[in-house]
């Protein structure tokens, strides 16, 4: 079995969390510059087995697409012609963001160090694959 990735993406940091090669386990990962994504992705695929890769649906409350979803589009798009074989899942990421901030705040984490936005896309990108986890 291969590692499961999930991508909280967005117009300039994308979140990334992995499992571990068992699929058990979600993990934050890191925070990278949306603009440097492609390139953080050909080496980490190059270096581990990825099996599947999720990447979040942001959706409104009454259910349609959020603005960024025309970027994620691209995104995905050219993400299918460098990695043709891998698969790509959408996993609707409703509520991620307010979810990582709520776990940063029972985690403790002082006010200043929950301002850090980077950190609550790498638990949003943890939260989305942790759900899709639960209901594999």
């Amino acid at each position: 079995m291969g590692r499961i990735l999930a991508l909280d993406y967005g117009s300039k940091r994308t979140g990334i969390a992995n499992t571990d090669e068992l699929q058990m386990i979600a993990s934050g990962l890191t925070t990278v510059a949306t603009s440097e994504l492609m390139d953080f992705l050909k080496k980490y695929i190059a270096s581990e087995k990825v099996e599947l890769v999720l990447v979040g649906e942001p959706k409104q409350k009454d259910g349609t697409h959020s603005n960024i979803e025309e970027e994620i589009q691209k995104f995905l798009k050219k993400f299918s012609e460098v990695f043709p074989d891998l698969e790509v899942k959408r996993v609707d990421e409703r509520y991620t963001s307010k979810m990582a901030f709520q776990a940063m705040i029972d985690s403790g984490l002082k006010k200043k160090q929950r301002q850090n936005k980077a950190l609550v896309d790498e638990i949003s990108a943890t939260i989305i694959l942790q759900e899709f986890l639960y209901n594999k």
